[in-house]
């Protein structure tokens, strides 16, 4: 038996092209695998720009609190291939181990033989196979990219289908307006099952709507219009047609955690889950954990260096929307407990530095520019550091971000610093790692 790591190698080179959306390859090699997608528990499909893991993570921490078993395929990983599959069983799922990956990536592999596919196509078979052959209760599923041709995109009949705020990023394969790209994550809307909708700009809200009417949609649920999620006194409350639930606030940081936390309940509600024990709701607000996003690390090598007192985040967020609900964030944060903002950064070349960047002028004090190690598409921290400037930051360039921490360490602050590592999953991953606390 092989190594996943020499697999999934040896699958970068079945296709010329990193993406190529299309579903006639993966349902080809799904039907020589015997369809396994038409043998899974209950699915809850998740499409969107921003907000899809976090939403995800709300509704395996709800289930699970209420003692279901719940399989969840994510992507990209941060540090490990297996944190794309979660596998289901009583008491909480655990990440693929090895072993099951291995096997179920060299089965894919001898029926594709040698036929040209995608890496994610590959992969998303695998772990479709993985997931028929693995008992569990619900089964939630996330978009790679898109929707519409995204490989995951071949669940006949799910219980619910869900997307999360829509926004420009992706614009080479979705299209260079917010309208367009709502219609490519609107292909996940099936016949029959109820679409939620999350909180968003009317533009792609009208898109969605008329989209899910024209597939069949059984019920359309959008938010503020059909439910709606606010804090009040200290307690998140949500409402629908269902009736009203007063739960902690959520565990993840940010105003924008709580539109997730409501698409999160809205979508549970509509497949089929909303008889949970209210206590499962409440633990689920309260335990629901995802990494990299407003992720505070005050343990492991990197936190180590910071200056006594300081704060030390770390965020994923790759896009302009993104950077606006960071910022938002961020805003908020001060707003509780004033400390200067210092900001570690690394973004690819597909993304709009500027404009991710730019939400943060007059919120941070100094911004030190990294390189990414481990994509072909990282931008040059030069140009980061040039993108920041001309969005209003006072920029650097540091080797790395190690040394970017052991720079604002030797600064004399007035405040112990808030310091916020951001700009890309990839740097995130690379983060954790560093640090010694991959996710788990």
């Amino acid at each position: 038996m092989g190594s996943s790591d020499t697999l999934l190698a040896r699958f970068m080179a079945l296709h010329p092209k990193l993406i190529d959306l299309s579903l006639g390859r993966i349902l080809t090699l799904l039907e020589r695998l015997g369809d396994p997608q038409k043998r899974l528990p209950p699915v809850i499909h998740v499409a969107g720009t921003n907000g899809k893991g976090s939403t995800i993570a709300f509704m395996r921490a709800i289930l699970e609190a209420a003692g279901l078993s719940v399989h969840v395929y994510i992507s990209p990983h941060l540090v490990r291939f297996h944190e794309r599959i979660r596998l289901g069983a009583p008491g909480g799922g655990r990440f693929v181990d090895e072993d099951k990956l291995v096997e179920a990536l060299e089965r894919c592999e001898a029926v594709n033989a040698g036929d040209p596919i995608t890496f994610f196509e590959m992969t998303t078979a695998a772990g479709l196979l993985l997931f028929a052959e693995n008992p569990a209760d619900v089964l939630l599923l996330e978009v790679g990219l898109g929707g519409r041709f995204d490989a995951t995109n071949v669940i006949a009949h799910p219980a619910c289908t869900v997307v999360t705020p829509v926004s420009l990023d992706h614009s080479e394969y979705l299209g260079n307006t917010v309208t367009k790209i709502a219609g490519e994550k609107a292909g996940i809307f099936k016949r029959g099952a109820p679409a939620v909708i999350a909180p968003q700009e009317p533009e792609p809200t009208a898109v969605l709507e008329a989209a899910a009417e024209r597939a069949g949609a059984s019920r359309i649920l959008i938010g503020a219009q059909d439910f709606n999620v606010h804090e009040a006194g200290g307690r998140l409350v949500y409402e629908d047609g269902d009736g009203l639930l007063d739960l902690p606030l959520p565990r993840l940081t940010g105003r924008h955690q709580h539109i997730n936390a409501g698409t999160a309940i809205a979508a549970l509600r509509a497949a089929g889950y909303g008889g949970l024990p209210a206590r499962a709701f409440e633990d689920g607000m309260r335990q629901a954990d995802w990494p990299a996003r407003l992720q505070r690390l005050a343990r492991g090598h990197l936190a180590e260096i910071v200056p006594e007192g300081a704060e030390l985040w770390l965020d994923g967020g790759h896009n302009p929307d993104g950077g606006r609900v960071l910022a938002q964030a961020m805003a908020d944060l001060a707003d509780r407990n004033p400390a200067p903002l210092v900001m570690v950064a690394g973004l690819l070349s597909t993304k709009d530095a500027a404009a991710t960047l730019g939400h943060f002028k007059g919120l941070a004090q100094a911004l030190y520019a990294v390189p990414i190690q481990n994509s072909l598409a990282a931008r040059p921290a030069e140009e980061v550091a040039e993108a920041a400037r001309s969005a209003g930051l006072v920029a650097e360039v540091s080797s790395s971000v190690e040394q970017a921490l052991r720079t604002i360490a030797a600064r004399d602050w007035p405040a112990p610093p808030r310091i916020l590592i951001c700009g890309s999953l990839y740097l995130a991953g690379e983060v954790l790692s560093a640090n010694g606390t991959p996710p788990t």
